[in-house]
């Protein structure tokens, strides 16, 4: 038996699996809504794609392997959309396709299905977007409503907007993925999930906290660093997927830290200037070893080992 999924009964329920997906779809709006207002029709095609893409792939495949057909959990709905707002708003329609279908198909699906997969499905299939096609996925235009001279920037946005103030970042005024630009829409979107239980604070918190301590260990702005790039859209929708990452409180603060630290490694030293894609996936291959050496302690368990 799946260790892991004997203890996530959220997997098991569909009305459960689709409240939960219901909450994380409502709390992306704001951030849809913004990078759509900031990159204008591009950006709604894709997220249109995206998600389209997505269900339609995991409807086809439940139908061919003859398997309960599930696209009402709403959990392709999300991948979907979570990989759309990770695409850059002048991508070409075809890679908001084969992302999807990768990410639901090779990622979610070939490992028995939701619940089973060991790695976050949008963030594998951004992986392998970035591998596969790295012009397309580094290529930013400004928002609309920007008025500075850039109008395109081939290069991730952590190096991009160095001369940009923090009110910039923060309000969204930069190039970068339909997704991640603006802070606010994604701090909307984290007290929302926090405050319907649908996730804890410790792996944003963990995760932000790291990238700053670290980034100024490293001698790097931290304020800079956390507003920069993918660090709160990554913090807030990614790393916090229930399958992929720890169960325990304190299993989840490693988790984040982890993610900080290769972040901040990457950025600082490596030839890539952004680290969240690869240090959510490299935490997410650590979270079957956090979770064996930070067990879940189970009620009762240790009273009846005390009257044996």
């Amino acid at each position: 038996m799946n260790l892991r999924l004997s203890t996530a009964p959220h997997v098991h329920n569909p009305v459960t699996t689709q409240r939960l997906m219901l909450y994380v779809l409502i709390a992306l709006l704001p951030t849809a809504a913004f990078g759509v207002y900031a990159f204008g029709v591009p950006a709604l095609i894709i997220l249109l794609v995206s998600m389209a893409s997505a269900v339609l792939a995991e409807f086809l495949w439940q139908k061919i392997a003859r398997q309960p057909v599930r696209v009402g959990d709403l959990s392709a709905l999300l991948t979907g959309l979570i990989l759309g707002l990770n695409l850059p708003a002048n991508a070409p329609w075809w890679l908001a396709v084969i992302g999807s279908v990768f990410a639901v198909i090779i990622v979610k699906q070939l490992f028995g299905g939701l619940g089973d997969n060991f790695l976050n499905p949008a963030m594998a299939a951004r992986a392998v977007l970035l591998a596969s096609w790295p012009v397309h996925m580094t290529t930013y235009v400004a928002p609309t409503f920007f008025k500075a001279a850039v109008d395109a920037v081939a290069t991730a946005t952590p190096l991009v907007m160095k001369d940009a103030s923090l009110m910039s970042l923060f309000m969204g005024n930069i190039p970068g993925t339909i997704g991640e630009v603006s802070k606010i829409a994604i701090l909307v979107g984290f007290l929302f999930l926090l405050v319907t239980k649908t996730i804890s604070w410790h792996i944003p918190v963990s995760m932000v906290g790291g990238v700053f301590v670290f980034s100024w260990l490293f001698g790097a702005d931290p304020v800079m660093a956390i507003l920069s790039g993918g660090v709160l859209f990554g913090a807030v929708f990614m790393a916090t997927d229930y399958v992929t990452s720890p169960m325990t409180p304190w299993g989840r603060i490693i988790y984040g830290l982890g993610i900080g630290l290769i972040i901040s490694l990457i950025r600082q030293f490596g030839a890539y200037p952004e680290g969240v894609t690869y240090g959510i996936l490299l935490m997410n291959i650590a979270t079957p070893l956090i979770d064996r050496f930070l067990p879940r302690k189970i009620y009762g368990h240790q009273k009846e080992a005390k009257k044996a």
